[in-house]
């Protein structure tokens, strides 16, 4: 009796916290990036992963090279990192800073200086938030959260207290300083991508290595 009991409280937990995660943070157009003047919303993005976006008609098989400048961690008004330690978002800018270079140099030599063929890539972290502890797995097995997940794993949607990153990526043409490309993003894990339920940045780590993958399938 009282097993049942406990179970039912915590499923009654699990699903009020399943409502709670269901509000979720959406990206702004950031003020202090310098490309958000030129950012328009992109209605072609379905997913709503990218839903700001600059882009101009470039045949990306020109660059060869890429200059990677350090990863910024923004620190606008407008940020959204809410209260998230300045620890953890160092975290998340070394982690960036690494995965975004192994992906650029399966396809780009990584150089320093500017020239011809010549990509400048400027990533801007503006945003995360972290896995809610214990929950955030437990709400994959309970049957309020494995419903609700099992709905957003069929539209790539987030999961129930499931961290996220949110970053800018500036693309110039690095001979002339000249922007070719520029969008916001949101990245999370796949809904029932248990993995990145443990550990507090497992989501957003997860989430920036989707982004980075999606990058490098932008520049092809």
């Amino acid at each position: 009796m009282n097993r049942s009991i406990a179970l039912r409280g915590l499923g009654t937990l699990l699903l009020g916290a399943t409502v709670a995660g269901c509000a979720t943070v959406a990206p702004v157009p950031y003020s202090g990036m310098a490309s958000s003047a030129y950012m328009a919303p992109d209605k072609s993005d379905a997913s709503g992963r990218v839903p700001y976006r600059y882009s101009t008609p470039v045949d990306w098989r020109a660059y060869h090279r890429v200059i990677l400048e350090p990863v910024v961690v923004y620190r606008g008004r407008d940020h959204q990192f809410g209260d998230m330690s300045d620890k953890d978002k160092a975290t998340l800018a070394a982690y960036m800073q690494t995965r975004f270079a192994e992906g650029l140099r399966g396809r780009f030599a990584l150089v320093r200086e500017r020239g011809p063929e010549t990509l400048r890539i400027r990533l801007t972290l503006t945003g995360a938030v972290a896995n809610t502890p214990v929950l955030g797995t437990l709400s994959r097995f309970d049957v309020a959260g494995a419903v609700y997940n099992g709905v957003q794993a069929a539209r790539d949607g987030e999961g129930t207290m499931t961290g996220s990153v949110i970053y800018g990526v500036e693309i110039f043409d690095a001979a002339t300083a000249r922007l070719l490309s520029a969008y916001v993003t949101k990245q999370y894990p796949a809904a029932y991508d248990i993995k990145a339920t443990a550990g507090a940045l497992a989501a957003a780590t997860a989430g920036l290595d989707k982004g980075a993958d999606a990058l490098m399938a932008q520049l092809y």
